[in-house]
């Protein structure tokens, strides 16, 4: 799935100056945005009737009810409530992401891993 934010990466403990040497454009003071790609997988055994681990018309209604509503055109530091007091960076967006889904899916099935790209170069896997 695929949504749009923005954000900016800022530790309000530390100075402007040590904000802008650590995390340089990424804590401009106008945010910036990314047009964002997620890769969910589950694991379980296939249904005998269906052949399916999980129905993935469900799966795609659950991660977007749970995240993609919550994350698209919308800032990451002020909008999302599972982001609060985080840096959203794509390390914390993605283990927040995975708190968001783990106990929503069916029984016997469970997260596997998330990928989460922020650009086309840069993403980040979590295994849980």
């Amino acid at each position: 799935m695929h949504f749009n934010a923005a954000h900016k990466l800022y530790n309000p403990a530390w100075s402007e100056e040590k904000n802008f040497e650590v995390f340089g454009k990424c804590a401009n003071h106008n945010w910036h945005g990314h047009n964002f790609d997620i890769y969910v997988t589950v694991k379980g055994s296939p249904d005998e009737h269906t052949g399916f681990v999980m129905d993935l018309k469900r799966l795609k209604l659950i991660l977007d009810e749970k995240v993609i509503s919550k994350l698209d055109h919308n800032n990451l530091n002020i909008d999302v409530d599972f982001l609060n007091d985080v840096i959203p960076s794509i390390e914390n967006i993605i283990i927040a992401i995975w708190d968001q889904l783990k106990d929503t899916l069916p029984e016997g099935v469970e997260l596997h891993a998330i990928k989460l790209y922020e650009t086309e170069n840069q993403y980040a896997e979590y295994f849980g």
